[in-house]
């Protein structure tokens, strides 16, 4: 079972308060492994995961700032800010070179890191994030993509007809539990049996602009380590998707021509959330990358 723990980091915001930051730690045997989630997600999306890699890690998950049970902030949560909380968080854990594993934004997090920091990674996992440049797609405006990627205004819908919906969604009703409730529970506050984000939208949409600005094709050629992808991949009747679906291809073969060292995995026929559908593939993808390095 994994430990929870708060990290206080003093400093990490304006005027120098401190920042408390949530982690989950499954202890293990090896090289230290740093999970990092996406956009409104949490650190117990690593839940189904985590588990299966403690043989040949030591695991830790993290919340980042603004979400899971991490202190919520606000602020710009600019790049600058949430790869500063993970290098701090490496540094007061005395974490030797993990390999970072991070999903969807969290992937963008950690090629960010990797490239201004290169000293603090041993090896990058990106699952179906970080390689992707958003404002670089065929006709994808900041105005198109602002639309696209704003999510749901379910702030004070009731929890039972949430949980009612969230059973409905095809490919995550069928892996249903009740150890994914509270995966899914822990990105969100509930009071008076209705649910509210952790994260606002505006400060979602902060996050989504960040990524909009930023350009992975440019960091490449800095990041030294060896570099794991693992995009999802899933037939789409929706013509966007599947737009999406070969913008990210391309943009992987643009990672690969600039990249030192570098693999791909490609999940098939797989939502994107990798962890939730597809744990035991997705830790032996990681063991044999880590194996490598």
């Amino acid at each position: 079972m994994p430990q929870d723990h708060t990290l206080t980091l003093p400093g990490r915001l304006p005027a120098g308060a401190t920042l408390n930051l949530h982690y989950r730690d499954w202890g293990g045997d090896g090289p230290p492994l740093l999970f990092l989630h996406g956009l409104s997600s949490n650190a117990r999306i690593w839940d189904f995961t985590a588990p299966l890699l403690t043989p040949h890690f030591r695991v830790i998950a993290l919340d980042q700032r603004g979400h899971g049970s991490s202190d919520e902030p606000g602020g710009d949560y600019t790049f600058a800010d949430v790869t500063g909380d993970v290098a701090a968080v490496i540094e007061a854990l005395v974490l030797d070179r993990p390999v970072i594993a991070g999903h969807s934004w969290g992937g963008n997090v950690a090629v960010q890191l990797a490239a201004e920091r290169p000293d603090l990674t041993r090896g990058l996992v990106l699952i179906d994030g970080g390689f992707l440049e958003i404002s670089t797609q065929e006709g994808m405006t900041w105005e198109r993509a602002e639309v696209m990627m704003r999510p749901p205004d379910i702030d004070g819908a009731p929890l039972d007809g949430f949980l009612r919906a969230m059973k409905s969604w095809p490919d995550i009703g069928d892996v249903w539990t009740e150890e994914l409730q509270a995966m899914i529970m822990a990105g969100f506050h509930v009071r008076d049996e209705k649910i509210y984000r952790r994260l606002p939208i505006p400060e979602h949409m902060k996050i989504v602009r960040a990524m909009w600005e930023q350009r992975p094709s440019e960091l490449w050629e800095r990041i030294q380590c060896p570099v794991l992808m693992i995009p999802a991949i899933k037939a789409q009747d929706d013509p966007q998707r599947e737009l999406w679906t070969r913008a990210k291809l391309q943009a992987i073969e643009v990672a690969r021509a600039k990249l030192r060292t570098s693999q791909v995995v490609s999940m098939q026929d797989t939502i994107h959330d990798v962890p939730i559908q597809r744990p035991k593939e997705l830790a032996e993808a990681i063991t044999d990358f880590a194996a490598k390095l």
